[in-house]
């Protein structure tokens, strides 16, 4: 994975906004783009705000003790499902794409729960799962009322017990996708993270295939294209190596057609992967320069940069493009 990398500036971006070039990769089966829901720090913790691919329409929809963090949206547009955490638990809840009619899924017993993310037919979450006596870090599933749950797969010899995070499931239901982490502690600085890799897996848990290794230092958050036929990522996210950039890129499922999608250097300009669109023609990511955060959306091969939120200090996390909830006119930048 050696990269190439040339500087993207703000004014490179500018540039490339107004100039644009390249095809665009489609969706096999689009669905129409809504609202982009993240995560960000209000100075008392992290709540959900939802914002429209133009740039309007910015509004936090939740206001909870602790934190309301890692969102996703239902497959259409309707509702939220997203991990709330507090000095003694964290678990899944569920809300209306508004904020209003919250509902909490008590975890189980001697469990902390949460990184939730929708099955594609809406009727059940995939979710992590930490048992506190035993110790045991795992992929699990459940109804979305909480009922049914069932764990599918966890630690695997040679890799530490708290191994797993962010999992998400294919298009076609079939697969799920997760970073791993080795267990290896390092980094630079005096905050050491452990290696990720990404990791699938049938979803009732066999067929285990390691799709990238652990030096790619993978970030967190992963996803799908509505296609199935890629999935999206960061890498350097830790900045292992840190006169390197983190960078956005695509693999296949099987590992095969690693691509770069950005090419970004000097570590001083990162870009962070949220998600798809619905249709697959755009990719939603954080924009950072020199400190400052940016909302960014571009075309599905890495060409076309649009602003979303211009730089401030406010930074967007766990970024989820959602679908079209109900007829609407599209954003008048949307095209």
């Amino acid at each position: 994975m050696k990269q190439n990398r040339t500087p993207w500036s703000p004014s490179v971006i500018a540039l490339a906004v107004l100039v644009g070039a390249g095809p665009l990769a489609h969706a096999t089966d689009p669905g129409h783009n809504g609202l982009i829901a993240f995560q960000a720090d209000t100075g008392g913790g992290s709540q959900i705000y939802t914002v429209r691919s133009n740039g309007r329409d910015l509004c936090q929809i939740t206001h909870l003790n602790g934190t309301a963090e890692r969102p996703d949206w239902s497959p259409d547009g309707r509702r939220i499902i997203f991990e709330h955490d507090t000095e003694d638990s964290g678990n899944v809840a569920i809300m209306n794409a508004d904020g209003s009619d919250l509902i909490e899924i008590p975890p189980a017993p001697n469990g902390f729960e949460g990184a939730p993310t929708f099955t594609p037919d809406g009727r059940q979450i995939v979710f992590l799962r930490f048992d506190f006596v035993e110790l045991d870090n795992a992929v699990w599933s459940m109804n979305i009322d909480g009922s049914d749950r069932r764990r599918i797969i966890g630690p695997w010899p040679g890799v530490a017990a708290a191994s797993i995070d962010f999992a998400g499931v294919s298009p076609e239901a079939r697969t799920i996708s997760f970073v791993g982490f080795d267990g290896v502690l390092f980094g630079p600085g005096p905050s050491f993270e452990p290696a990720r890799a990404l990791f699938t897996c049938g979803i009732d848990g066999g067929n285990l295939l390691q799709i990238t290794p652990f030096t790619a230092d993978m970030s967190i958050k992963v996803d799908w294209s509505p296609d199935g036929r890629h999935l999206l990522f960061t890498d350097n996210a830790n900045f292992f190596h840190p006169k390197e950039s983190a960078n956005i890129a695509t693999i296949r499922p099987d590992g095969t057609g690693f691509q770069y999608l950005t090419h970004l250097k000097g570590g001083e300009v990162n870009a962070f992967v949220g998600s798809y669109s619905p249709d697959g023609r755009w990719i939603v990511f954080r924009l950072e320069d020199h400190g400052r955060y940016a909302l960014y959306r571009m075309h599905s091969d890495g060409t076309h940069l649009r602003p979303i939120l211009g730089f401030s200090n406010f930074r967007p996390r766990s970024i989820d493009w959602g679908s079209q909830s109900e007829k609407r006119d599209h954003d008048e930048d949307d095209e």
